[in-house]
């Protein structure tokens, strides 16, 4: 698959599964859990075989509690080696669960170890990870999430592989690609705010219907663009964590006249199709 393959890194799940006990200042505290998966979406250069890094712990901030000491709680601590393109069009790769403390948090921050780039010959770049490594990558959740007893919510970490493997030397072949900067770029959604885009990219051979492979879909908010994704080759997309709203839509491919749709409209916990049909220039 041709694949801009965003990184789309984290549906951090936070199933809160309520439970309360006091703490050790015998104040009452109510419990939740997070559950955290991390999934991925297209990247742009098909001569990559595969973007790996190795998360080594995930964190957590409860907001309000800035400075107190217990502002923060781990969400995932250990390694977990993950190729981002095995992951693409609604996949999740899990990465366990934890009870937290009920409240509202409005931060994550993922730790990364190391990360490497492999071409399609084999060719293998490791790459430098020192802030990610050192202090995290911070992530703003937007809108927060709050964890209440009893109840569920999800957060989805959309990892941008374009923007987060930075490309040295000339695209255009193998032989050409100096090497890769690593500079990892994270965006946010609450899923208990967000609902979800997919359909189909089609075109007409002679009468018969084609499936179009590595159609750009791009998501815009007013003039703004807010996030994209590649057909696969069945011409499927799938985008995740939309907040509500509405959104205009764009099909792009080189030889093809762009296609788009105005004012799609995105559903909490819902799924909205949209197909498109593509002319040759």
């Amino acid at each position: 698959m041709k694949a801009d393959k965003y990184l789309y890194l984290a549906l951090l799940t936070l199933a809160l599964l309520g439970c309360s006990r006091y703490g050790n200042d015998l104040q009452y505290v109510k419990y939740g859990q997070i559950g955290v998966h991390i999934t991925d979406a297209p990247f742009p250069h098909d001569m990559i075989s595969e973007a790996s890094v190795s998360i080594e712990k995930i964190e957590a901030r409860q907001k309000g509690s800035e400075g107190t000491g217990n502002d923060v709680v781990v969400l995932f601590k250990g390694q977990q080696d993950i190729n981002l393109l095995d992951l693409t069009n609604g996949l999740t790769h899990y990465m366990g669960e934890v009870e937290v403390p009920a409240g509202a948090y409005d931060l994550i921050r993922i730790f990364i170890g190391k990360a490497s780039i492999q071409l399609v010959d084999g060719k293998t770049y490791e790459l430098k990870t020192p802030s990610a490594a050192q202090s995290g990558v911070k992530a703003f959740i937007k809108p927060e999430i709050e964890v209440v007893e009893d109840l569920a919510t999800d957060v989805l970490l959309d990892f941008d592989i374009s923007k987060s493997f930075v490309l040295l030397g000339n695209v255009d072949t193998p032989e050409g690609i100096e090497g890769f900067n690593f500079k990892p770029v994270v965006r946010v959604s609450n899923l208990t705010e967000a609902g979800s885009l997919s359909g189909q990219v089609q075109t007409i051979t002679g009468i018969t219907p084609v499936e179009m492979e590595g159609v750009q879909i791009g998501v815009m908010v007013s003039d703004t663009l807010h996030t994209t994704t590649f057909t696969d080759t069945n011409g499927a997309y799938m985008v995740l964590g939309l907040h509500a709203g509405t959104y205009r839509v764009l099909a792009e491919k080189t030889g093809f006249l762009t296609s788009s749709r105005d004012r799609v409209t995105i559903t909490p916990g819902e799924v909205t199709e949209q197909d498109f049909e593509l002319l040759p220039e």
